[in-house]
């Protein structure tokens, strides 16, 4: 994480003078080399005087106008992580400011207005707010360049060389996990074990468990527990065992011998518990004659002999965060100590500390009202398209998009343009290009500059840019207003419709709801639905388009409190589904994709891929409402971005040869699926993962809040034997690792002993081979997991 080149590359001071306006004062180390009026006027927004304080948000190194020349080049860190993507540009500075007004009656006006910024190649740009507040603090108090290399030196001071460095899969898994000890093992290399009483600590078997307490005996364990003490007190005591789940004793097979370390492992352990664990407690008889280990026992947490830390251990390592989603490091300034956590999982399109719940609420109450001509393209659903819809419609479409913010903090306005490119972008996961045609805070310096610019997203506090009419879709954060400008059939013409879907299965192609038809089309349509000819352009809405059923889902958990992090995780999900469908949608209309895998159904032993409808009719319905902004996207940056990156996606993914995520959809969301593509799924999936890197990657698709394994851990009852077991094979390698058992500890009681079970019979199995030991004929073939051997008469 630590990358090449200073946290901090430049601090900036401007003052405002009375009769010279907005000055740059102070530019540390060096002149940045760009328009010092442009700065500014940046750093001091219009209205300034009215706040006591306010922070604003630019960017540097987006366009000619702002891209900076200083005398000495700067390091930079690898282009990878440039939002921009373009080979050869300038790596994009992300600008901090903060802007004080304090009133004092013995000067001029009354005020003095002063403002501090610091340019730095991070997008949590949040990380560094109370250092600059000591700063501009120290600065009222001794105005002069001193305090600014005070702080530039402490920035750069910061120490983040021990933060891990995750990879896109392994942020995706990260900031869908609620879990604080997620990749807990990514903190250190050097892990040390557990002292020998926190590795064994137990507790009444009565009373709460810190932990889901599971247990596994090895044979290994046990042969050494017979060999260390010549009189046992409970002489068979050794070939029992059970698991616990939950506190509640599942029961095991008296004449087994319990998984050995390979394939032991406490699944319902604790937090962070990897590897095979001890058992302290007693063993009681239980009724049916088994003997039961105390089930308030808890686990080692072991993994390759050494521990891995959780929240929840109190043997936590000193150094690691007890959330680790942050790394925590410190900023020392002026005999200030100032704790840092610094956010682990962010991608470059999102900066700094944007709220989605905010923006929807903001264009969800009932006084929005939306004005201006229906278009195509942002419209999706006629008259009632959702405003955060016809909103994220503009940003895919690359319309321009102004947030008018008039008598509100500059601050408050740059944190809802930002939300709009994490909200355009999939939260930063999916796609980009939007960062860096965005402008947080935009004044009347250099505005002929970012006006200009095609498919911009700025943010102002001037009511004068609304008259202006450069803009195509106006969002008016006060007063709750979304405008469509009257012009916009002139800048974005609707004349051609999009290509007609051919729909094998129907006699006639369908042409998109949306597309420009033919009056007649429309004037049949507005009379077959009631309507009078002259409202033709409302024929598309419905109520209960899915977009629509979308936003209410949404606006109802935000209503009963869920979280910043689910509505992120929502909407990333809503933009990866508007990419495969337009992949589908490209199948149809161009017959080809550069989007995603091609479409294709599971026939002769070959799998499926692409987009995963629920049956034909949903598909074509789904792909003609949405036809017309898929039309617009493939006419804008951000589409020839994502045709790179999958290009990139497909050359260096870990699990090669089938599309992952059409193989766990159709588990997930298909009925009655065959019994032969289901094997063939789970095998694939089974010999395809063997590396950290595929476990990863597999993981990504199985997000918590989907449910996380759950499809897959029904393929354990499924009643053909094969399936079962290549699904425990899959089950084997996820417990290998971490973050897997986070993922197996997520299941239910019931899902996690069914694979306890076959795991357990399978090691007994291969035991008895070893042995020699052939079964008996009438066990050879054994039953499906549908039916107990009790019922049978095994047992």
């Amino acid at each position: 994480m630590a990358g090449k080149g200073p946290h901090c590359s430049f601090v900036l001071l401007a003052e405002f003078d009375i009769d010279s306006g907005a000055q740059l004062t102070y530019q540390f180390p060096q002149p940045l080399g760009t328009d010092e009026g442009l700065l500014a006027n940046l750093m001091l927004p219009d209205g300034a005087e009215r706040h006591l304080e306010d922070w604003t948000i630019f960017f540097l190194n987006q366009t000619p106008f702002n891209t900076i020349a200083p005398v000495l080049a700067l390091e930079t860190e690898s282009s990878d992580n440039q939002s921009n993507g373009e080979e050869g540009s300038p790596e994009l500075l992300y600008v901090l400011n903060l802007v004080r007004t304090k009133h004092d009656k013995s000067v001029r006006r009354g005020a003095v207005v002063k403002a501090m910024a610091i340019c730095t190649r991070h997008p949590f740009i949040q990380i560094f707010k109370p250092v600059l507040l000591l700063a501009l603090d120290d600065y009222f108090a001794n105005p002069s360049q001193e305090c600014l290399a005070r702080l530039f030196d402490a920035i750069n001071s910061m120490n983040i060389s021990a933060a891990p460095t995750l990879t896109r899969c392994e942020k995706l898994i990260m900031r869908a996990s609620e879990r604080k000890d997620i990749f807990a093992e990514k903190f250190s290399t050097h892990i040390p074990p557990l002292p020998l009483k926190a590795a064994h600590k137990t507790t009444g078997s009565n009373g709460s468990h810190s932990s889901e307490d599971g247990v596994i005996i090895s044979a290994r364990a046990r042969s050494t527990t017979a060999a260390s003490d010549p009189n046992p007190t409970h002489p068979s005591s050794p070939s029992d065992s059970s698991f616990s789940l939950g506190g509640s004793a599942v029961w095991v097979n008296d004449d087994s011998v319990i998984i050995d370390s390979q394939v032991g492992v406490a699944i319902g352990a604790g937090p962070g518990s990897v590897g095979g664990a001890s058992v302290s407690g007693s063993s009681v008889l239980t009724s049916r004659g088994r003997r039961s280990t105390d089930t308030s026992s808890g686990s080692s947490h072991a993994y390759n002999g050494g521990a891995i830390p959780t929240s929840s251990d109190p043997h936590l390592r000193s150094g690691i965060s007890k959330d680790t989603h942050f790394f925590q490091t410190s900023i020392a300034y002026k005999g200030h100590t100032l704790p840092i956590k610094l956010p682990l999982a962010t991608f470059p399109e999102e900066v700094g500390e944007y709220s989605l719940i905010q923006l929807i609420q903001t264009f969800s109450a009932p006084l929005i009202t939306i004005s201006g001509p229906l278009h195509p393209h942002l419209h999706t659903n006629g008259i009632l398209t959702h405003p955060i819809i016809i909103l994220f419609n503009a940003l895919v479409t690359g319309k321009r998009i102004l947030f008018l913010g008039h008598n509100i903090p500059a601050g408050q306005v740059a944190n809802y343009v930002l939300s709009a490119c994490a909200l355009g972008s999939g939260c930063g996961a999916v796609l980009r290009g939007f960062i860096e045609r965005s402008f947080p805070y935009a004044g009347l310096a250099g505005g002929e500059d970012w006006v200009s610019m095609p498919a911009y997203i700025a943010g102002v506090t001037n009511p004068i840019f609304e008259t202006s009419g450069s803009w195509d879709l106006l969002m008016d954060i006060g007063t709750g207003r979304v405008v469509v400008h009257k012009d916009i059939h002139t800048s974005f013409p609707t004349t051609m419709a999009p290509p007609a879907l051919v729909n094998p299965t129907m006699p006639r192609p369908i042409k998109a709801e949306n597309s420009t038809g033919s009056e007649d089309d429309i004037q049949r349509i507005a009379t077959r639905d009631g309507k009078d000819g002259n409202q033709k352009s409302e024929f598309a809405a419905k109520q209960d388009s899915l977009d629509n059923m979308f936003i209410e889902d949404l606006i109802s958990a935000i209503t009963s409190h869920f979280g910043e992090t689910l509505v992120r995780m929502r909407f990333t999900e809503y933009v990866v589904r508007f990419v495969r469908l337009a992949s589908r949608y490209e199948e149809l209309a161009v017959g080809s994709t550069k989007l995603g895998y091609g479409s294709a159904p599971f026939s002769d032993g070959s799998l499926g891929s692409g987009i995963v409808f629920p049956d034909e009719g949903v598909a074509y319905k789904e792909l003609t409402a949405n036809a017309s902004r898929i039309e617009g996207w493939r006419r804008s940056k951000s589409y020839q971005y994502c045709v790179q990156d999958f290009k990139k996606y497909q050359a260096t993914a870990a699990i090669q040869g089938f599309d992952v995520s059409h193989q766990l959809l159709r588990l997930r969301l298909v009925k009655n699926l065959p019994d032969a593509e289901v094997e063939l799924i789970v095998r694939s999936i089974a010999d395809n993962l063997r590396t950290y890197e595929q476990i990863v990657e597999l993981l990504t698709f199985m997000a918590p809040h989907t449910g996380g394994l759950q499809p897959l851990s029904f393929c354990l009852f499924h009643h053909q034997e094969s399936v079962r077991e290549a699904t425990v094979d899959i089950f084997n390698e996820l417990r290998q690792n971490p973050v897997g058992v986070i993922f197996l500890q997520a299941l239910n009681h019931f899902q996690r002993y069914a694979y306890v079970r076959q795991a357990h019979a399978r090691e007994s199995r291969m035991k008895d081979l070893s042995h020699g030991l052939a079964p008996p004929p009438h066990l050879v073939s054994r039953t499906p997991s549908n039916r107990s051997e009790v019922s049978l008469g095994v047992l």
